[in-house]
């Protein structure tokens, strides 16, 4: 899968489980509905079902936010793999439904340590050694 789509599901899977305990839920479902119903509307009457069950779940076991996020990264991606047009209206919903969500970058941490002889080369993005 497209690096690009994949981190598109990852982010819409965390922000849609996110959002089910906050007052946007309803509107979040039905973003999510209409997206579905656009993309594979033979899916979008179980994946109604399927928010409302996961927002139970949550309602009920607040700690597995991160294993219901990756059930919903799970079908998101599934979603973009057969019908990757779907991204952009994906994007869009994500940025309305929470402004700057897409634009704001993770922290990176890089933590190294090395004895006797040894050599740490770290980077964020390419590197290139030459000796």
């Amino acid at each position: 899968m497209n690096p690009e789509l994949a981190a598109l599901a990852q982010s819409a899977g965390a922000t849609l489980v996110g959002l089910m305990a906050t007052d946007a839920w309803e509107r979040t479902r039905d973003g999510v509905v209409t997206l579905w119903q656009r993309a594979r509307p033979e899916r979008a009457d179980a994946v109604a079902v399927e928010l409302t069950s996961t927002r139970e779940d949550l309602d009920s076991d607040s700690s597995a936010e991160g294993e219901l996020a990756a059930e919903w990264q799970g079908r998101i991606r599934r979603l973009l793999t057969e019908r990757p047009q779907v991204a952009e209206e994906l994007r869009q919903l994500l940025e309305e439904l929470v402004p700057g969500a897409l634009t704001a970058a993770a922290p990176v941490v890089q933590r190294a340590s090395a004895d006797g002889h040894s050599r740490i080369d770290q980077a964020g993005r390419d590197q290139h050694i030459t000796e």
